[in-house]
């Protein structure tokens, strides 16, 4: 079975520039936005606003406002 190039997800650069992330416009230093999402399937994918951006365009600077997933603790009975 051949394999659609097109259809190849860059799982690396998805987990990279998480929604949240606060980066930094290459081209405009000391101008900073935070990701508002990243579809893989747009050119570019990741949307700041007011408009989408290519990974090499930004220098991430935080990742500490990247809300991941939510962990709730469960108590399972021994």
């Amino acid at each position: 079975m051949a394999m659609n190039s097109e259809s190849i997800i860059d799982w690396d650069e998805m987990f990279e520039e998480l929604p949240g992330t606060i980066v930094e416009l290459k081209g405009k230093p000391g101008v900073v936005h935070r990701i508002n999402s990243y579809e893989a399937m747009m050119v570019p994918p990741i949307w700041l606003d007011p408009r989408p951006r290519y990974p090499h365009e930004l220098q991430i600077m935080s990742r500490r406002e990247a809300k991941v997933c939510e962990l709730e603790q469960h108590l399972v009975g021994v």
